[in-house]
């Protein structure tokens, strides 16, 4: 069954979020995603805001750019979010866009070096594991978390280009792919995903969550329209379909969404 989530985009100004935060938690919404657009919200800042404003609901981080974080810290602010929301977190990491990394500059001569260097040591550091590692961008000598969460989150990875997409397969949990992924372009990307874990030798659970704008037109033929446009992400192989409001009324569409579209999404 496909899982349903709805984005509050970096577009929203900070103030809104916690009400489209509640407004996707009391209709049941499962997942509302997240990211750091720069020069807009902090992602970990507001999944932690988010987190603890809301009851029940998921949080995607779709996606936390690698340039700009030092894998140790954002190591620590995962786990610790984990530890005071446990299995609410469902933390992504991607290389960034190049132009905004070098206003800041943190512009990698290898996006994709970094990319897998930062995941791969992640990954390791929420599973409690002490971590030396010397590469070309990460370096940890005997790192290890004090409080590593006791079930370590799925980490994620965008990914759009096919370096990028066989690498998400090689070393995440689960792929982000974008609002201009059309359900063609799902079924190319798991193709390339499939090779990277193949490649590497994995197997297992992974998860496939498309971002899928919303135009009002869709929306205004009803609860119904919606559930079938948002089903062909679904059938294409997407296990989290987040719906990114065009409209500007992301509260009202997040209340719709949990109430109108999930059950016929479902059934």
């Amino acid at each position: 069954m496909v899982t349903l989530g709805c984005i509050a985009a970096p577009e929203l100004a900070p103030d809104r979020f916690l009400s489209v935060a509640r407004a996707a938690d009391a209709a049941g919404v499962e997942e509302l995603w997240l990211w750091e657009d720069c020069f807009k919200e902090s992602g970990i800042a507001a999944a932690g805001a988010v987190l603890a404003a809301t009851s029940r609901i998921r949080v995607g981080l779709g996606v936390l750019p690698t340039p700009l974080r030092n894998v140790a810290l954002t190591a620590m602010e995962l786990a610790t979010l984990e530890g005071m929301f446990p299995g609410r977190l469902v933390p992504g990491l991607g290389h960034g866009v190049q132009g905004w990394m070098g206003q800041v500059g943190a512009r990698a001569a290898s996006p994709l070096t970094l990319l897998r260097e930062q995941v791969e040591a992640l990954r390791a550091l929420l599973r409690g594991e002490r971590v030396t590692v010397s590469g070309r961008y990460v370096t940890l000598d005997d790192v290890a978390l004090d409080w590593p969460p006791a079930s370590p989150p799925p980490v994620l990875s965008a990914g759009e280009g096919p370096k990028t997409l066989r690498l998400v397969g090689e070393v995440a949990d689960g792929v982000v792919l974008t609002g201009s992924t059309t359900p063609d372009g799902v079924r190319a990307a798991l193709a390339l995903i499939a090779e990277g874990r193949e490649a590497a030798g994995r197997s297992g659970p992974f998860t496939v969550c498309s971002f899928v704008p919303l135009p009002p037109p869709v929306r205004a033929r009803g609860a119904e329209a919606t559930a079938d446009h948002l089903r062909a992400w679904a059938d294409a192989g997407a296990t989290t379909v987040a719906v990114l409001p065009l409209d500007g009324h992301a509260e009202d569409v997040a209340a719709w969404l949990g109430t109108d579209v999930a059950p016929l999404l479902a059934g």
